[in-house]
């Protein structure tokens, strides 16, 4: 089970990276990882530099899949976030905090990518 978790969490990234690169990001870092936690994406947009959640599911069966996004893990990622902007010196740099939702159908491989621009401001 967790080698298939493993898969859909990496088709997902590679998903939202491609969208993401359509709509203008640019992909500074994928899967940056500290002991404070994990951001899937580091990207800049125009002026932002954006941390960004991915977060794939087979259908809304059980709520959309940014409802997953606890307060305890927007915590983390903000710490996360914090260590990365001090390990690269981006002291006078704008940040957002953005959520990609990727949603898989069961009957064939399309999928939805829905953007979530500055999902939880902390």
């Amino acid at each position: 089970m967790h080698y298939y978790n493993k898969d859909i969490g990496d088709f997902g990234e590679n998903t939202a990276a491609e969208y993401l690169i359509s709509k203008g990001y640019t992909i500074i870092e994928k899967n940056f990882r500290c002991k404070t936690g994990e951001i899937d994406i580091i990207a800049k947009d125009n002026n932002y530099i954006v941390f960004i959640e991915v977060k794939t599911r087979y259908g809304n069966k059980y709520g959309h899949p940014c409802e997953s996004i606890t307060q305890k893990k927007q915590y983390k990622i903000y710490h996360t976030a914090e260590y990365y902007m001090i390990i690269k010196k981006l002291y006078n740099s704008y940040f957002r905090f953005d959520v990609v939702e990727i949603v898989l159908n069961d009957s064939n491989n399309n999928c939805s990518v829905n953007l979530i621009k500055n999902a939880f401001p902390l």
